[in-house]
């Protein structure tokens, strides 16, 4: 029985290897190049401006522009994009940079230059606005994983479609090998602590769904049918939008957090002078025993006076429990109410010439500040988004 003329014209010109097919398409890849470009010069960047080989912390993370909810979320939008360009270490750089090499220079063949671009960008804000979502205001994320992700998603979807054009032996490798390398990262990211797996799996989706909107067929002058890339491109906007609506509101607010650290800063500098004054007052009142009068007036204008002053700065600041300054927050505005009302109390004592009500005045100025030399904390626990190769 003869073979029908496609299977026989497949028999008698098997297609070349798909790489040369692809490499006729489109000969260079200059997007891949340059996204390898640029996360390699940030990273660099970052090295020489302080951050680790093998580990880069939160806060120098969250400086050059990681993805953290309270801040995010409160109008630094921007991160969405810039965390796709930021790695936790060597060793997270290298990993997500093999992925992207491996899949980039085909995938942009495939589609386009423009079209993966569009692809890369497209998965990497489905990824990041998922893990905004999955990981609440407690992660701080960064990574090109989420985006790679959507690189292999629109790879499986070029698979898929052009198999007749592909020989069967690569295209098994290629797609199961794809379809295994996602299942099996995901799977990994439930089970190790550190893995940001909601980018990874937003990404994903928002990369299949890009790659059935705006795959190209290999044969000149073929398409694929409108219905299909239609419903792709609303699924993709729609997915979108609905992870935008869903954002949940902040638990607290970076802005307030950041404000509250700079008063508590300034809070803290200013007791250590009110504190320096105080001995010096001290000291000069044992050399020249001034009358109690002009204690107390000392006493009021340089101690009394400037620790109100800081108990109004600080009670005007208002900030949600679980921000990270709160608590010292709460400590330093105590403490600040005592140093002013143990003050005005010695100042009192002396114009009355209460010796009882000195001593214990004295007593209470005496007491050295509560947690007042503590710094809140950096924001919260690493979650890098990973993609091993």
């Amino acid at each position: 029985m003869p073979l029908p003329d496609a299977a026989a014209n497949f028999v008698n010109s098997p297609p070349l290897p798909l790489l040369d097919q692809l490499r006729q398409r489109v000969a260079h890849v200059p997007i891949t190049l340059l996204l390898l470009a640029i996360n390699l010069l940030v990273f660099m960047l970052m090295l020489w401006f302080g951050a680790g080989l093998w580990h880069t912390s939160n806060s120098v993370q969250f400086d050059w522009g990681a993805n953290f909810g309270p801040a995010t979320k409160d109008g630094e939008w921007w991160r969405l994009g810039s965390a796709l360009f930021l790695h936790f270490g060597i060793v997270h750089l290298t990993l997500n940079m093999i992925s992207l090499w491996d899949g980039g220079r085909l995938v942009e063949r495939m589609f386009g230059p423009a079209r993966f671009l569009l692809i890369y960008f497209c998965s990497g804000l489905s990824g990041n606005l998922l893990s905004l979502i999955a990981q609440g205001d407690l992660a701080v994320s960064g990574g090109a994983s989420g985006a790679i992700f959507g690189v292999y998603g629109a790879f499986m979807v070029f698979l898929w479609r052009e198999r007749s054009h592909i020989n069967p032996s690569e295209f098994k490798w290629f797609f199961w090998g794809a379809v295994g390398f996602s299942i099996i990262t995901i799977v990994l990211g439930l089970q190790i602590t550190g893995i940001d797996n909601a980018a990874h799996i937003g990404g994903l989706l928002g990369g299949i769904l890009a790659g059935v909107a705006l795959a190209r067929p290999f044969e000149a002058g073929a398409s694929y049918p409108r219905r299909g890339r239609w419903l792709a491109t609303g699924g993709l906007v729609g997915g979108l939008t609905l992870l935008i609506v869903n954002i949940p509101a902040p638990t607290y607010r970076w802005s307030e957090e950041v404000r509250a650290r700079g008063e508590i800063h300034e809070f803290l500098g200013e007791d250590a002078r009110i504190r320096a004054r105080w001995g010096a007052i001290i000291g000069r009142a044992r050399q020249e025993n001034p009358s109690f009068d002009e204690l107390a007036g000392r006493i009021e204008s340089e101690v009394s006076s400037p620790y109100a002053e800081s108990f109004e700065q600080l009670a005007k600041l208002h900030l949600n429990a679980a921000a990270p300054s709160a608590a010292a927050l709460a400590s330093l505005r105590e403490y600040a109410e005592l140093r002013r009302d143990a003050s005005r109390a010695l100042v009192e004592g002396l114009r009355a010439k209460d010796l009882e009500q000195i001593r214990a005045a004295l007593d209470s100025v005496a007491k050295p500040p509560r947690q007042a030399s503590k710094q809140p904390p950096p924001p919260a626990i690493a979650k890098p988004s990973l993609t091993p190769p």
